[in-house]
C-alpha cells in the first residue's frame, strides 16, 4: 500500500477528470493508495476544504497558507484556532516561493515565521513549499526552531545541498511527478541520494501530472506512477519503496497505521 502524503483535493477539478470525489477517491484505492494528506493553502478557504473531505477517514488535511497567497499579513491566531481541529496532522503549506511575487519576500518571511512558531506550539510537523529560495529557507528553519516540530520538504525540486541541510534538522523529502520529466536531471540525482527512511511521495494534485499523464489534470491515483518510477532510480523494488514510504509517512504524521 501506499500515501499520497501532498494532494489538494478540494481544487480537482472533477468535470476535467469525468469523476466525482469519492470515484477520484476509489481509482486510487484501486491502485493501492490507503491514505491522502489533503493540504491547505489559504485560511479563509479551510473550513470548506474541511467540510468536503471530513468524512473520509482515510484523509487527513493539513492547515496553513501558501507562500504565494500572501494577500494579508498572517493572522496567527486564526491559524492556532483552525490547526487544532483533530483531522488536522500538519501546519502548512508555508515556506519560501521567491520564483513568483518578488515583492513579497519579507511578507512570506513573516508569515512562514509564524507558522513555525504554530508548529512547535501545537506540535505538528510543518509542510514546507521551496522555490528558489534555499538559503533564506534553511536560514529561518534554523533561526526559528523548525527541528522541534520537524516536518517535510514537499514536491522538492532544490539541490542536494539544500536536502542534506534539511536532512540534517530532521526533516523528510517529499518527491512528486516532477523527478518523471525528462528535463529534471539534476533532481533525479538528488532522489538517488535521499535516504529511504526519510523520503515520501505526492501527486500534488491537480498539479504537476507524472509522465505518461504530463499535461493532463494530476489526481492522486497518479501516486503509484511516482512510486514505480522512484523505485526503479533507487534500485529498489516497488514493494520496498511503497512499504518505507508509508510507514514513514505515519511516522512523521503520527497517525496509526491502516490495517
Amino acid at each position: 500500500m501506499i500515501v499520497d502524503s501532498h494532494c489538494h483535493l478540494d481544487r480537482l477539478d472533477f468535470d476535467k477528470l469525468g469523476l466525482s470525489l469519492p470515484e477520484a477517491l476509489d481509482a486510487a484505492r484501486q491502485k493501492q493508495v490507503e491514505h491522502f494528506l489533503c493540504v491547505s493553502v489559504t485560511l479563509d478557504q479551510f473550513p470548506s476544504m474541511l467540510e468536503k473531505v471530513e468524512a473520509f477517514d482515510d484523509i487527513s488535511v493539513s492547515c496553513g497558507v501558501h507562500p504565494l497567497n500572501q494577500d494579508q499579513a498572517l493572522d496567527k491566531s486564526q491559524l492556532l484556532s483552525l490547526a487544532q481541529h483533530d483531522k488536522v496532522v500538519a501546519i502548512g503549506e508555508t515556506g519560501l516561493d521567491y520564483y513568483y511575487s518578488k515583492d513579497t519576500h519579507s511578507v512570506q518571511q513573516e508569515s512562514f515565521v509564524g507558522h513555525i512558531e504554530v508548529a512547535n506550539e501545537l506540535q505538528k510537523p510543518l509542510i514546507i513549499h521551496t522555490r528558489d529560495a534555499r538559503t533564506d529557507t534553511i536560514d529561518l528553519m534554523k533561526a526559528h526552531g523548525a527541528d522541534k516540530c520537524g516536518g517535510v520538504l514537499h514536491c522538492f525540486t532544490e539541490d542536494w545541498s539544500m536536502a542534506k541541510q534539511a536532512l540534517d534538522l530532521g526533516f523528510y523529502i517529499s518527491i512528486s511527478g516532477i523527478v518523471t520529466f525528462k528535463n529534471a536531471v539534476e533532481l533525479k540525482e538528488v532522489v538517488k541520494q535521499i535516504p529511504l527512511d526519510r523520503l515520501l511521495i505526492e501527486t500534488d494534485s491537480p498539479y504537476l501530472a507524472p509522465v505518461p499523464y504530463r499535461g493532463k489534470t494530476n489526481q492522486p491515483a497518479y501516486v503509484q506512477d511516482v512510486a514505480y518510477y522512484i523505485a526503479d532510480l533507487k534500485g529498489i523494488t516497488y514493494k520496498e519503496l511503497a512499504t518505507v514510504t508509508t510507514n514513514n509517512f505515519y511516522d512523521l504524521f503520527s497517525l496509526a497505521k491502516r490495517k
